[in-house]
């Protein structure tokens, strides 16, 4: 079967949006599948709805990378968004066609520093994963190309500031918090380390844009079983090694000043990117609604004896139970528009229940320790403050976490710490060395010496929580009910 390309489209019969020819104006580092299931999904949209007529030029990161079989296929490649909108089941495909090249600075990086000076770029994306924006003193202003990510960036600026075109758009989307500062302050740090100029400084600081994102969309990548690819080969009518696959959620938020908006084709184009001052209470709202609720259930859930996601949302009990805490305890302690909340929380549901997706619980359990503590004891602190009262969800939550810690421990193993589960498989609990010991060393005490031990570990959790009224005795009660009715029984005394 031929491989994808325009010719191969055409005769394959597709009768989709397709924009063949079109102005250069993104710069995209990083060719990767979550960039192209988000990023370009949107670039492409926009392309279709309001006639952007964007091409957007993708650099690989790195020197072992996509380039050779991304222009084989022309920037073309096929998208598939899959997952439940309100309960009902949605597999769309769209064949995307705003990339127009790939470079790869390790071989064209003359062509990278050419299109750098071309008077249509207009936006530069990012995402060099979340060691990508770092400072490297290796880097140097010669090198072919700089090593770093951020010095690469620094001299395709500097070449096009040397061309007296205007700055740029930059939209970093790593994975680390306020990314677009970070980025700038490493551009800055090298204008220092090779002796650029105050004028080129000024420049970039003051006639680029440097946007710090949130990126929210849940990219599995490839298709694994062989079959399906055979199967959706055929239905086609082309061979596709270049398929991506992405949940049908999906919100770009994009920190940036007044106007920015207006020069961005996303909102015209009915696309999820929103544009506000300051990108902060959406992180939150991601970390305490979606990752919170991960982390508030599972753990209760994988001991009840469930082992995906989506299994859990087919569960009265345990759907409740993350429901209830969504609604009642996290979105109250949130600074956002409630109904903006309540949305995302509907959604949270939808994406957990995603039919293609087998999220397994132990998967998500991983360093459960600093997760609770990033994720739960902000929302549970914050509902202790305002309602002088502990919250019910979030307290089971807590001893849940406790309970999976610490179910008939078995041994220490350079793995992890195994356990056993009530239904009577073992199980091994990742986390920090120091978490695993701790358990290990309290596995004969009673649930309120080791409830106790728990909560005075300041390490863990950065303050002393049987300081807090009714905490340390409340979770020792819920604890004993996972011990003797099971981790459902805890969750219904909740609903």
């Amino acid at each position: 079967m031929e491989q994808l390309n325009y010719e191969v489209l055409k005769q394959s019969g597709y009768d989709g949006f397709i924009q063949k020819d079109g102005v250069e104006k993104v710069m995209q580092f990083g060719e990767g599948n979550f960039l192209r299931a988000f990023v370009d999904d949107f670039f492409d949209i926009a392309n279709e709805k309001v006639g952007y007529n964007g091409k957007v030029v993708l650099v690989q990161p790195i020197a072992p990378g996509l380039a050779e079989l991304i222009n084989k296929q022309e920037g073309l490649y096929t998208l598939y968004l899959r997952g439940s909108e309100k309960g009902v089941k949605v597999d769309d495909k769209r064949v995307i066609s705003c990339v127009s090249r790939c470079l790869n600075p390790y071989g064209d990086w003359d062509k990278v520093l050419e299109f750098a000076k071309s008077d249509d770029l207009e936006i530069i994306v990012s995402n060099t994963t979340e060691a990508g924006i770092v400072h490297d003193n290796e880097s140097t202003f010669d090198q072919v190309p700089p090593t770093s990510f951020p010095a690469k960036l620094t001299r395709v600026l500097f070449e096009r500031f040397s061309a007296g075109k205007k700055g740029i758009i930059m939209l970093s989307c790593e994975l680390i918090d306020n990314n677009g500062k970070e980025l700038l302050k490493c551009v800055n740090q090298y204008i220092d380390d090779w002796k650029l100029s105050d004028d080129f400084r000024r420049w970039v600081n003051e006639e680029n844009v440097f946007c710090s994102t949130l990126v929210d969309r849940i990219v599995p990548g490839r298709i694994r079983d062989p079959e399906e690819v055979k199967a959706l080969d055929e239905k086609n009518g082309y061979a596709d090694p270049l398929t991506d696959v992405g949940e049908v959620f999906g919100i770009w938020v994009i920190e940036g000043p007044e106007g920015l908006e207006d020069r961005l084709p996303f909102k015209a184009a009915g696309t999820p990117v929103i544009v506000v001052p300051d990108v902060t209470p959406y992180k939150k709202r991601k970390v305490r609604i979606l990752n919170g609720a991960h982390t508030g259930f599972v753990l209760g859930a994988y001991l009840a004896g469930f082992d995906i996601v989506r299994d859990c949302m087919h569960d009265d009990t345990v759907r409740g139970f993350m429901n209830k805490m969504l609604y009642d305890e996290v979105i109250p302690t949130l600074p956002l528009d409630k109904k903006d909340l309540t949305e995302f929380a509907e959604a949270v549901q939808d994406r957990f229940n995603n039919p293609f997706v087998n999220h397994e619980l132990m998967s998500i359990s991983l360093n459960s320790t600093s997760k609770w503590r990033a994720r739960n004891m902000p929302t549970f602190l914050d509902y202790v403050e305002t309602n002088k009262a502990l919250p019910k969800c979030l307290t089971a939550s807590f001893a849940a976490y406790i309970a999976f810690y610490s179910s008939d421990i078995q041994e220490l193993t350079e793995q992890g710490l195994v356990c056993r589960r009530p239904k009577g498989n073992t199980y091994t609990v990742s986390d920090d060395r120091y978490v695993l010991e701790f358990y290990n060393a309290h596995k004969g005490d009673d649930d309120a010496a080791l409830v106790h031990a728990v909560m005075t570990n300041e390490e863990m959790w950065g303050q002393d929580l049987t300081r807090i009224e009714g905490f340390e005795a409340a979770v020792t009660d819920i604890l004993g009910t996972i011990r003797k009715e099971g981790a459902l029984a805890a969750y219904k005394a909740c609903l």
